[in-house]
């Protein structure tokens, strides 16, 4: 039986705007889909573009307040500018626009319908770049997240009777996952990213890991500024990998947000795309069923960069480290810098790359004293 993979893809998202100062710009998505098709990786045997349905009021309740959603439909619908800012609606961060309750189900639908893929018609991997919302709270709007797709697919899945690992490469700490988790060992959260001691959203700190039932199922791993490629790749090798290999999921879910890369506007870590596809490699390598999704990235052609080399690794397809020429042509006439796909790997300045040394081998060993023993040691005999 060949190993089928799915490409989420929506309609026309031309008319959603966070407003021309915002920092996320909805032009990613179009940008990433260009390069996907320029090196030929929309048309693949196995692979199939897929549409999701609409989510329903009852899946989004999994996730979500009634109130909290029912003020969100009503901004949305308001021809006039509203705010809330009990429910984080309406500031800087999370303006209100028209159609932003349709927007922000956009990306659960596409979410719910990649675990809906793998969990029930056999797909191997299936990715929703429109995904990603890790910030939104149950009932609050946060990190221009208005609904959390993750938590609402990861609870459906959960449903099912299934066991996730939900692993978040964005710069930024998973809050709203992890909270959404943080009592139940039938989730794994992992997240590596930059520390919240000065950093949004302030959270993801190595003794936050877990409660009750969950207590030793929640992990992170804090970066300090100029974490590098090697960091990143030592900090993934010593906790994330051997943790996924230990509480052996049925599903792995992971958020690929491409703000760690190094000249992200937002962010202050130093990754490229070398550590990346060094990451995707060894996920790809663990075949368990995998749900992506999208996340961060402020850069948009890093996030095009990005997402790219996830797709073609989904599919086990080795691509050209030069851009091909036609999506040259476009990005050159839009005004994006020219980047290799494939960076070779990046040393931060031997000063800042010492102090981040130091702080990520404290944190790992941290996470080895904390966690290690609850997830390495039970799971060496099946506990399923």
């Amino acid at each position: 039986m060949s190993r089928k993979t799915a490409l989420i893809s929506c309609t026309d998202l031309g008319g959603y705007s966070y407003g021309e100062a915002h920092p996320f710009k909805v032009q990613r998505f179009r940008l990433a889909h260009d390069l996907m098709g320029a090196y030929g990786l929309l048309q693949l045997p196995g692979m199939e573009l897929r549409r999701p349905r609409p989510v329903t009021h009852q899946e989004l309740l999994t996730g979500h307040s009634a109130e909290y959603l029912e003020r969100l439909r009503e901004f949305s619908a308001a021809s006039e500018p509203r705010a809330d800012f009990r429910f984080g609606l309406g500031d800087l961060e999370n303006p209100v626009f028209p159609g932003v309750y349709d927007w922000a189900c956009l990306g659960v639908s596409g979410t719910l319908e990649a675990a809906r893929l793998v969990s029930e018609e056999g797909f191997a991997a299936a990715f929703n770049p429109l995904g990603g919302w890790h910030h939104a709270q149950k009932s609050r709007a946060s990190g221009f997240s208005y609904l959390n797709d993750a938590v609402v697919a990861i609870n459906y899945l959960v449903a099912q009777g299934k066991r996730v690992v939900y692993l978040d490469l964005d710069a930024h700490h998973g809050d709203g996952v992890q909270n959404a988790f943080y009592d139940t060992d039938r989730v794994l959260t992992i997240s590596l990213h930059e520390s919240g001691r000065y950093f949004f959203p302030g959270t993801g700190f190595e003794d936050e890991t877990g409660t009750g039932a969950g207590e030793g199922y929640c992990v992170n791993v804090p970066l300090q500024a100029h974490t590098d490629d090697a960091l990143f790749m030592k900090a993934f090798d010593e906790v994330a990998f051997p943790l996924i290999a230990a509480y052996d999921p049925d599903l792995l879910v992971t958020q690929l947000g491409a703000d760690t890369f190094r000249t992200d506007p937002l962010t202050r870590l130093e990754v490229t795309t070398h550590a990346y596809a060094y990451i995707m490699k060894k996920l790809r390598a663990l075949a368990i069923p995998w749900v992506a999704v999208g996340g961060g990235g402020y850069d948009l052609m890093n996030v095009a960069r990005a997402w790219t080399l996830a797709w073609a690794i989904m599919n086990d397809r080795e691509i050209s480290p030069r851009l091909p020429q036609s999506f040259l042509k476009l990005s050159g006439a839009l005004g994006f810098p020219h980047r290799m796909l494939l960076d070779a790997m990046h040393w931060a300045q031997e000063d800042d790359r010492n102090v981040a040394l130091d702080a990520v081998q404290k944190s790992i060993a941290l996470v080895r004293a904390r966690v290690f023993p609850v997830l390495i040691g039970p799971y060496g005999s099946d506990r399923r």
